[in-house]
This record gives C-alpha cells, structure tokens and sequence, in this order.
C-alpha cells in the first residue's frame, strides 16, 4: 500500500482492543482520564497505527506498552456468521474497510491469534469473498436486482466490493454497448 492511499489510511484508523501491558504516566487521557496515568490491565481501544506502535517492542522480545486484541468486526461471532451464511452479514456495518482490516490484522503480529486461528480466519475470510463475489457480479450484471432486494446487499459491501461491483457493472455494460454496435453493423 502507497502512503497516499486514502484506503489504506482509513484503515489504519479503524479501532483495535489494546491492553495495557505497564502503566503509563500521562497516556490517561486516551481512556478520559485527563492528566491521569494509564493504568497496568487498562483495555482501550486505539487506531491500528497507534496500538501497533506501542506494541512494537513486543515484537522486539521486550516489554511492550500494550497487547493487540482481536476487533469485534473479526471475533467469533462474526466469524460464526460468515460461516453460515456470508451474503446476510452487512461487513460496512461491521467495518467500512473490513477485507484490508483483516488483511492487516493478519500481517501484524496479533497475541490473540495462534497459527490454527489464522487459518481459520483466512479460511472464512477466502470463502466470504467468493460467495459474495459470485452475488455482486450477479448484482452488477442484472440492473433490477440493484433496485430490489438486491438493494440491502449491496449497502452492505465493504470498499474492495463496490470497487468489484464498480468493475463488473462497468464491464457488463461496456459489453452490451459493444454487442450493440455490432447488431448496428449487421
């Protein structure tokens, strides 16, 4: 990701649950106690940029400021949700960016999150995307499923979806404009 991506910044602002692994002084205000200090066990949560930098020294086999926690918009009930039914489950609600949350999450050393919970969130997050790829390229090829009960699925795609329904819409109606001049032709 650029620097400059706007996508990318947005979610780096996304919250994650962080505990607070020392006690701070002067950080009080991040949980509204201003001018107090932060108290060791403290659970806040901080934008992903800020937790991950104050976890950095976890990974540096030192004694971190904070331990990373797992959002709610990843956390099992979501996850059970997904696995039942991912075309009901309205992901913008849950996070606006919420394929590059998890992405990030998942490139970010996360305490919560051993090696056969990672599979398994990869393996959801995969199977999510193909089932509800497979209705918004259906959504974005048939104009009066858009206006129906269409309509409630597509207010809940994430960003990388409407860019997918973007394409497809765009795609299919290039497709139709260029069938169209070659029956002009005929």
């Amino acid at each position: 990701m650029s620097y400059y991506d706007i996508d990318a910044i947005l979610t780096d602002a996304q919250k994650v649950p962080c505990t607070f692994e020392l006690t701070v002084p002067g950080l009080g205000f991040l949980d509204g106690n201003m001018g107090g200090d932060m108290k060791k066990d403290s659970k806040v949560e901080l934008p992903i940029w800020l937790g991950e930098m104050l976890s950095l020294s976890e990974m540096m086999n030192t004694d971190s400021l904070v331990t990373l926690g797992i959002p709610s918009a990843l956390g099992p009930r979501v996850s059970n949700a997904l696995k039942a039914d991912p075309k009901t489950v309205d992901l913008r609600a849950l996070a606006s960016h919420f394929y590059n949350l998890a992405t990030r999450l998942l490139e970010m050393y996360v305490e919560d999150i051993n090696k056969a919970e990672e599979q398994e969130m990869i393996r959801v997050l995969t199977e999510t995307f193909k089932a509800r790829a497979a209705v918004i390229a259906d959504q974005a090829n048939n104009v009066r499923g858009t206006l129906g009960e269409g309509a409630d699925f597509l207010r809940g795609l994430d960003e990388n979806e409407r860019q997918l329904f973007r394409a497809a819409h765009d795609s299919a109606k290039s497709v139709r404009a260029w069938v169209a001049e070659g029956m002009k032709k005929k």
